[in-house]
């Protein structure tokens, strides 16, 4: 019987990992892409904004009002207009933060790593850093491994400089008018744009939002997720009160295994560690991985290393008592 051929990928990417591991970064890779254009989509459709020349929001293709006005009118007393504010402000509010907690509570950072528009552009301009200069990000110590988990050669190009540099800039426009349409009438807003008409506000605003987003996307990118997003942190926070929520588990006692990572031109960096956006190392107890956004790149990179193993992949997602068991078997001895 004739050996099957080796797999052999022109350019290797995430979702290209064996089985189950790559089907969730296909699955993936689809909701960043949906939940991207909803991010764009959903001032035109009035499903989330504020409009600052009505002085009201919009939610789900409905004016949103606190119920003031009968107040400023004369028609209701301060009690009625306090319930107001609390009924059509707070309420909703506190409402869909406490849902938004327990979902971190229970699974972590799902948000970022599977949803966050500002995150998909991380992960875009990391991997086309990585091409221009074998280096996810302008801080990265050492240039990661010259090759793919697979075995297949990665070789940086930095011509892949001239697609950089554009895309951080056309990111940091389209979110930049994005967050405007936000703030004042989408379709007026492109209206304007199309006919290069824009008010001097708005010429002003998406100018300087342009500068400034395209000054983190080119050098702050995952630094800001990690230690400037208070989304993020609150997520962690919830995330780590949780002793047996969804985490990375990684089957210490086979170890050894991991060697096969660790090749000649490696510079040190296991495949899970070189393809983790947040610049964290896998196989740490759970408090050296208070960034993790969830993304499972990690567990696709060891699923690829470690194919055709008898015993698979040494990293899962595991929750409840495997997620306690975990963390008492990697405090053990602190690091790997």
């Amino acid at each position: 019987m004739t050996a099957a051929a080796p797999r052999r990928y022109p350019t290797w990417t995430i979702q290209q990992a064996p089985g189950r591991a790559g089907r969730l970064q296909r699955l993936r890779l689809w909701a960043q892409i949906g939940f991207f254009v909803l991010f764009v989509l959903a001032p035109v459709f009035d499903l989330l904004r504020y409009d600052l020349t009505r002085g009201h929001a919009f939610l789900l293709g409905f004016e949103w009002r606190l119920g003031l006005d009968d107040y400023f009118a004369g028609r209701i007393t301060g009690t009625q207009a306090g319930i107001n504010i609390l009924l059509n402000l707070f309420l909703p509010i506190f409402g869909g933060a406490a849902l938004f907690i327990a979902v971190a509570w229970r699974w972590g950072r799902l948000y970022c790593g599977w949803l966050c528009p500002h995150f998909s552009v991380v992960e875009t301009i990391n991997a086309l850093m990585r091409r221009a200069s074998g280096k996810p990000s302008l801080w990265e110590a050492k240039p990661l491994p010259a090759a793919n988990p697979d075995g297949s050669p990665f070789r940086v190009d930095r011509r892949w400089w001239l697609v950089t540099v554009p895309l951080a800039l056309l990111f940091a426009a389209l979110w930049a008018v994005v967050l405007l349409t936000y703030l004042m009438p989408p379709l007026e807003v492109y209206a304007r744009l199309f006919a290069r008409a824009p008010l001097r506000g708005e010429a002003i605003f998406i100018a300087a939002a342009t500068v400034v987003l395209t000054l983190e996307f080119l050098f702050a990118r995952h630094l800001f997720c990690r230690f400037g997003c208070a989304v993020g942190l609150f997520q962690s926070l919830a995330w780590m009160a949780n002793r047996e929520a969804m985490v990375v588990g990684f089957q210490r006692p086979r170890a050894a295994d991991c060697a096969t990572c660790y090749s000649a031109d490696s510079m040190g960096a296991a495949a899970c560690e070189a393809v983790c956006p947040m610049r964290l190392r896998p196989r740490v107890p759970k408090h050296q991985m208070f960034t993790c956004t969830q993304c499972a790149q990690c567990i696709a990179a060891c699923h690829t290393v470690q194919e055709g193993h008898p015993a698979g992949s040494l990293l899962e997602w595991v929750d409840q008592a495997e997620a306690r068991a975990n963390e008492a078997r990697m405090s053990l001895t602190g690091k790997r």
